[in-house]
Parts: C-alpha cells; sequence; structure tokens
C-alpha cells in the first residue's frame, strides 16, 4: 500500500510539472489537490481490498457450508425411512383387549352351557334328561358368571396371539432399521434412523407389557378351571333336585294315604 501511494504521489507531481511549462498555477493549491488525490484512491483501493477479503470469507464459508450439508445431508429430502411404516402402523393399531364391563356384557348364559374349549370340558347342555325320562331346561341366566369367565380367557387368548404377531413384525423392523443406519452415509439420515429405531423399540417394549398382562392367562385358565368344577357342581345339584322332585311326586301317585279312620273288630277271649 506505501508504495502504491509513493508511485501515485510521483505521477501526479509529473503531470503537475509539465503542466507548470505553460499554465501559471499555485504550486501549494495543486500539490494538496494532488495529495487529497492519492489519499482518495488509496481509500478507494483499500475499499477495493476489503471487498475481496469479504468475497473469499463468504467463499470459504460457503465451501465450509458445503462440506457440512454434504456431510450432515438435507433432512427435507430423506423422506423414506425405512422402518418408520411399521411403527406408525403398529401405532395406530387398537389393542384387541376389552375392558371388563364390555367382557361382562358378552357374558351369556347359554354360551357356558354349550362351552367346553376345543373338547377340553364336558358341556352340560342346555337342557337334560330325567330318570323318568323327562326333559328339563337348565336355568340359563344363573350361567352368566361362568360365561363371564370364559369371555375372560378368550379375550386373553386373542390379545396374546396379537402381541406374538406384532412383535414378530417389530423385530423385523428394528432388524432391518438397524442395517440401514450401518450403511447411513449422511448425519441427518443416521439421526432419522436412530429416531425411528427408538421408537420401534418402544414399541416392542410396550408390547412386551401386553404380553405381561397375557402371562395372567395362565392365572385365567386355573380359575376357569375351578370355575368349570363349580358349574359342574351346580348342574348335578339342578339335576338331583328334578330328580328328588321326580321321585317325590312319583312315590306320591303310588302310595295313597287312606283318609278313613282305622277300625279295629273285637275278638271274643
Amino acid at each position: 500500500m506505501k508504495t502504491l501511494f509513493i508511485v501515485l504521489i510521483s505521477v501526479l507531481l509529473g503531470v503537475a510539472s509539465a503542466s507548470a511549462q505553460y499554465i501559471v498555477y499555485d504550486p501549494t493549491l495543486h500539490t494538496q489537490a494532488a495529495i487529497n488525490q492519492v489519499e482518495n484512491l488509496a481509500k478507494y483501493v483499500e475499499m477495493v481490498d476489503n471487498q475481496i477479503q469479504q468475497i473469499n470469507t463468504l467463499t470459504s464459508q460457503l465451501q465450509e457450508l458445503q462440506q457440512y450439508r454434504q456431510a450432515f445431508g438435507d433432512p427435507s429430502k430423506i423422506l423414506n425411512i425405512v422402518g418408520v411404516d411399521g411403527l406408525v402402523q403398529d401405532l395406530q393399531k387398537t389393542g384387541l383387549g376389552q375392558t371388563i364391563g364390555s367382557l361382562e356384557n358378552l357374558a351369556q348364559g347359554v354360551d357356558a352351557l354349550k362351552y367346553d374349549a376345543n373338547g377340553l370340558y364336558h358341556d352340560i347342555g342346555e337342557t337334560f334328561t330325567t330318570p323318568g325320562g323327562n326333559s328339563v331346561s337348565r336355568q340359563a341366566d344363573s350361567y352368566r358368571s361362568f360365561a363371564a369367565v370364559n369371555q375372560t380367557t378368550k379375550n386373553f387368548s386373542d390379545v396374546y396371539a396379537d402381541v406374538i404377531a406384532r412383535r414378530k413384525a417389530l423385530k423385523l423392523d428394528i432388524a432391518a432399521t438397524t442395517q440401514k443406519l450401518q450403511s447411513a452415509t449422511t448425519a441427518s439420515e443416521a439421526q432419522k434412523l436412530t429416531g425411528v429405531l427408538i421408537g420401534l423399540n418402544s414399541a416392542l417394549a410396550a408390547t412386551d407389557k401386553e404380553l405381561d398382562q397375557a402371562l395372567g392367562l395362565s392365572l385365567v385358565q386355573d380359575s376357569e378351571n375351578r370355575n368349570d368344577q363349580q358349574k359342574q357342581k351346580q348342574a348335578r345339584a339342578e339335576e338331583q333336585q328334578a330328580e328328588f322332585s321326580e321321585g317325590i311326586q312319583k312315590y306320591g301317585d303310588t302310595m295313597k294315604l287312606s283318609a278313613e279312620p282305622p277300625s279295629f273288630q273285637e275278638t271274643d277271649q
């Protein structure tokens, strides 16, 4: 900058000396004008130099941004993330489990009369036949409590089957997402895949809780076994009561008591 300033002053002074051969002038005034001109030109050169530095800085920043974008990627363009569809579908599913109130409303006594747990229990039927050959209908409403236990067992079985199927699908999605995460090329892609992976693991943990509830199936099954014993006991008591009533009626029809007072004959002694 100093060298350029000296050169400019020399040029301007040379011009001023050449002009002095023809025109009368004030050396002090022209010298000051030349100095001012040199200073203005120096300021202009400095301004241009500053602009060049700014351009270089912006260029460097742009290169850094491009490198950053290349390394981290554009999150808005990463739309098809492996595993996200399965996660959303699982979260949108409505659980198969029902409330106790719903199960109680579904309980019908006639269902308990015909329930045999796929042949595991004896179907007591809606009617029974007495030894005398009479067909007696059972009081179905009195068996609703047994039907409620049967409905509870079915509910646990449905939840258990649903949880097993969902766990299988979620584990497949977790495996696919993990493999995709290993080959992720940008930080944005890795972050999105990590988020999906966290969601999938959370969904799997949620199904584990449902599975924990389904583990109560063994307790429910035991309860149902005892429930069936009570049901069979009640059914047998009902049959015995009908048999007893029928026997009493037959006995009454067969054994007629006389309403006449007994008479005794006198004998000679």
